[in-house]
């Protein structure tokens, strides 16, 4: 089957959009599909070591072909000129496609940002099957966070989600919370939705005795090293982690390593400094090579959503975590359905991201733990290998890829 996989970020580094079409094109390749994947050219979120890479719009990468197109600047600008840039991205991507004379059986669209199904609304026209993968529900994570506020944008962004959906031949999502919730605002379009889980490559997160050595490249004397690793923008609410660092000053074994890069890095050096809060350190983005070695010297994976977030999006971090053997600290929003994985996978604790104390207190708690915190990261492993694994969530894809033909 001829396969086009369509997302506005492709780079070689950990991300949680980016690293789960690297895998589903290697995985879809390796199962002898023919595949083509379509994305912006990467300019963010690199790590040092990819930065100096030398990029071509077309180039055949391990049998699959990568075009990588130049966009305006969509990440780390202002709400404006993002917009305006990925509105403008599916035409760019749309013509690419034409000029090099792709022509699938079926495309793939990773939302967010959703403007890209217009791609796939397009392809349809040609008779290529068009399903959606969506991982935020926008608009409304843009309306709860406060992003969106003008009702002439809300009612244009509701109007193409609409449109999205109704082009789409399946529209995907990866949690029962979010099926429930396109389905009471689509009830018509109830049978097009399906659950999806996001998928997790317990083998790929192992680390490696050949690689980096980050504590000692790190210079980390502590003894417990709580991680997140990611973008670092408003709807992850890393305030709340720099505050749950200073009511934890005290424990002198414990450190916070931000990793990563986004829009709130900057302010959240600045409040660091200004509270003088040396259990917290921030890191660039690492190369997805040497990530498993990163996750290996720690011993808590952090998890963050802003309580404005009202759509119940399980946040991928939380699978990544898990398939390393970290145990969670999860602070999210009351909605979110990672609560109830965390709870019953039995992996690490969870609270609602709006009690800043009790935040305090669960990431206190969790840390008495103490030498038993394995046991945890290792009852989250095996629930991912038992319920996400990368075989069982792709070999459904290609079932949802073949059973809706036109």
């Amino acid at each position: 089957m001829n396969i086009l996989l369509v997302t506005d970020s492709y780079p070689p580094e950990i991300r949680s959009a980016s690293h789960l079409m690297l895998e589903l094109a290697e995985e879809l390749s390796l199962r002898e599909h023919q595949i083509t994947v379509i994305t912006s050219w990467p300019k963010y979120n690199l790590a040092k070591s990819s930065k100096q890479d030398i990029f071509s719009e077309k180039k055949i990468e391990n049998g699959k072909t990568i075009l990588r197109i130049k966009t305006l600047p969509h990440h780390n600008v202002n709400y404006l000129l993002r917009g305006i840039a990925q509105l403008l991205m599916p035409l760019l991507f749309f013509l690419k496609l034409r000029k090099y004379k792709i022509r699938p059986d079926v495309v793939l669209i990773y939302s967010p940002p959703l403007p890209l199904a217009l791609v796939g609304s397009l392809l349809r026209i040609n008779k290529v099957r068009f399903v959606l993968n969506v991982q935020d529900l926008f608009p409304q994570n843009a309306i709860d966070l406060g992003i969106l506020t003008n009702p002439l944008q809300i009612r244009f962004f509701s109007y193409l989600e609409s449109f999205a959906y109704r082009t789409a031949n399946v529209v995907t999502l990866h949690s029962e919370g979010n099926l429930r919730t396109v389905s009471r605002n689509y009830p018509d379009l109830s049978d097009k939705f399906e659950i999806l889980h996001n998928w997790v490559d317990v083998n790929q997160l192992k680390a490696k005795s050949t690689s980096t050595d980050f504590r000692k490249k790190l210079n980390i004397q502590e003894k417990y090293v709580a991680i997140f690793a990611g973008v670092m923008g408003p709807s992850q609410y890393l305030e709340l982690i720099l505050y749950v660092a200073e009511k934890m000053q005290d424990v002198s074994e414990l450190l916070f390593l931000l990793v990563g890069d986004g829009s709130e890095k900057d302010k959240l050096e600045k409040i660091t400094i200004k509270k003088s809060l040396s259990n917290v350190r921030f890191e660039g983005f690492v190369s997805r090579e040497d990530y498993p070695n990163l996750l290996e010297i720690c011993s808590i994976g952090l998890v963050c959503l802003s309580p404005q977030n009202k759509t119940p999006v399980v946040p991928g971090k939380i699978l990544g975590y898990m398939a390393a053997g970290l145990p969670i600290a999860a602070f999210l929003q009351s909605s979110s359905d990672g609560h109830s994985i965390i709870k019953t996978a039995k992996c690490g604790i969870s609270a609602d991201s709006a009690d800043k104390e009790t935040c305090v207190k669960s990431m206190t708690k969790l840390l008495k733990k103490g030498d038993s915190l394995g046991e945890l990261g290792q009852d989250g492993k095996r629930f991912a290998k038992e319920n996400f694994s990368k075989e069982v969530c792709i070999s459904q894809l290609e079932k949802i890829f073949e059973q809706n033909m036109l």
